[in-house]
């Protein structure tokens, strides 16, 4: 271990000590003065602060073992990067023979996206680099099931149904019994575009690197639409978010659990969502919340004889966890306030909830539509909606 790694440790352990001896003074929130908040808001920021801090240390030492292989560092893709370069710079007429048969390359490598008018796919590795950023800034995608798949729509099958059975004697009669049906599922995709201009002196004279303001600004972009969509999307025209769905147990609604206490939670109410999911989804289940959510949470402890902390500090790889399970902030998820709201969803999000991707994503130049601008056309598909609803259960939070 590292002494950055020690180090930050050491001070994550005393800044948890601090907060909770903080909370233990604090009593009730809702009692509490603004001098006592404040210091408590600190003292989670200060926490946050850490926390990422650690996962910087642990990327830089995964990327340092990475980088240590026996392959040369150079880019592997140096040729294909620079005659996509030009060609967003200059277009076609500009390349020089080699780079025109680099980028054809690129061209039939991913045929399925292509365009007689001028339509070129992103190349592999800047269209792995734009997924990276999504997966950073979309942690839905880190827990969901996701697919890639060459049609508009994906459709599957869901068992919720069973066979009829029944005790029966020797001689008894038996008659048929009930037989399990199958029911369907479908997720079509949806488009999301960017559509930034440049004028053509700007791409001819200015020392900047094209291909990389693309990736951050559409990249940017298509994640925060992505995220809010997964989580509280229409589903007209975007993604459908699992927080829209209705209080139930039936397909198409999913249970919520009351908090119970008006715009607060309970640490009693924490415990019986995790409960209410069935025992076969609490395997590979997360806790997913918003980062202000999991500050309050960090004060509650139980009730009992123990007083134990609900929340628990992760160290190295492992991530904080809530009651043994562990949470993933998701900020478009609902702060803890007036009114009804849903702040918290604890399941197993790869057997709820699937994300459909398009193939490909597209950068059209079009040097001619609205001169003297060019315009990097970018599109990108997706979709994404809730396939297993008994997998998931949201708290709720009312006013009373």
């Amino acid at each position: 271990m590292s002494a950055e790694r020690q180090e930050l440790e050491t001070e994550l352990r005393d800044a948890i000590a601090a907060l909770r001896a903080n909370a233990d003074e604090l009593g009730s929130w809702k009692e509490a003065d603004g001098l006592a908040r404040e210091q408590f808001t600190k003292l989670n920021a200060r926490i946050d602060e850490i926390q990422d801090s650690l996962r910087d240390v642990e990327g830089r030492a995964l990327r340092s073992t990475a980088g240590s292989d026996d392959e040369p560092a150079e880019d592997k893709h140096a040729i294909e990067k620079a005659a996509l370069l030009k060609y967003l710079r200059k277009g076609e007429q500009r390349m020089s023979g080699a780079e025109f048969a680099a980028l054809e390359g690129m061209q039939k490598t991913l045929s399925v996206d292509s365009d007689p008018d001028g339509g070129y796919v992103v190349t592999p590795e800047m269209s792995a680099r734009i997924i990276e950023v999504v997966y950073e800034t979309s942690p839905i995608r880190q827990i969901a099931t996701v697919e890639t798949i060459g049609t508009d729509t994906l459709e599957g099958t869901f068992d919720g149904d069973e066979a009829g059975a029944g005790w029966v004697s020797e001689r008894g009669t038996r008659s048929e019994t009930d037989t399990p049906e199958l029911g369907q599922w479908r997720i079509p995709v949806h488009e999301m575009y960017a559509a930034p201009r440049a004028t053509q002196k700007l791409l001819d004279d200015a020392n900047m690197n094209v291909e990389a303001w693309l990736n951050r600004k559409v990249a940017d972009r298509f994640a925060r639409l992505e995220n809010t969509a997964f989580v509280a999307g229409t589903g007209v025209g975007q993604p459908r978010g699992f927080t829209t769905y209705g209080d139930g147990t039936t397909r198409g609604t999913i249970e919520q659990i009351p908090s119970l206490d008006a715009n607060y939670l309970e640490p009693e109410a924490v415990i019986n969502i995790m409960y209410a999911l069935k025992n076969a989804y609490r395997t590979g289940s997360v806790w997913v919340m918003n980062r202000s959510v999991v500050g309050y949470i960090r004060t509650l402890r139980t009730h009992d004889s123990e007083g134990d902390f609900l929340w628990q500090a992760g160290y190295g790889t492992q991530p904080p966890t809530i009651l043994g399970y562990p949470i993933v902030e998701a900020e478009d998820m609902d702060d803890l306030g007036t009114g009804t709201n849903l702040p918290i969803a604890f399941g197993n999000f790869r057997d709820a909830y699937t994300i459909v991707d398009r193939v490909g994503i597209r950068v059209l130049r079009d040097p001619y539509s609205n001169k003297p601008y060019v315009e990097f056309y970018t599109t990108k598909r997706t979709g994404g909606d809730v396939v297993n609803f008994e997998a998931i259960k949201l708290m709720d939070v009312a006013a009373s």
